[in-house]
């Protein structure tokens, strides 16, 4: 007997690279499909757990990846950044 597989219409989400800036002026990137969903849930303390130990949090740079693959890549690549060079990323945004 084979199984019939249903065709699931599934929409190709956008995903974004993030940078805040804590209260202590401290940056942490993270990744997000919705950007101002997860930005509530930060400034809530309901996001990472380093946020919620640096609120309030406020939203400083904002860039479109594509897939959820490459916005992880980019965050990756933004982590490894000196904060000065994190500076001049989100300075180029305002």
């Amino acid at each position: 007997m084979t199984r019939k597989r249903r065709k699931v219409a599934t929409r190709k989400a956008e995903w974004f690279l993030y940078i805040l800036e804590c209260c202590d002026g401290s940056l942490y990137a993270g990744i997000s499909n919705d950007v101002q969903a997860r930005l509530a849930a930060h400034q809530a303390g309901r996001g990472a757990k380093y946020t919620r130990a640096h609120l309030p949090v406020t939203l400083r740079y904002v860039e479109k990846c594509g897939t959820r693959g490459e916005a992880m890549k980019r965050e990756c690549k933004v982590k490894k950044l000196t904060r000065g060079k994190k500076l001049e990323l989100v300075s180029q945004e305002s």
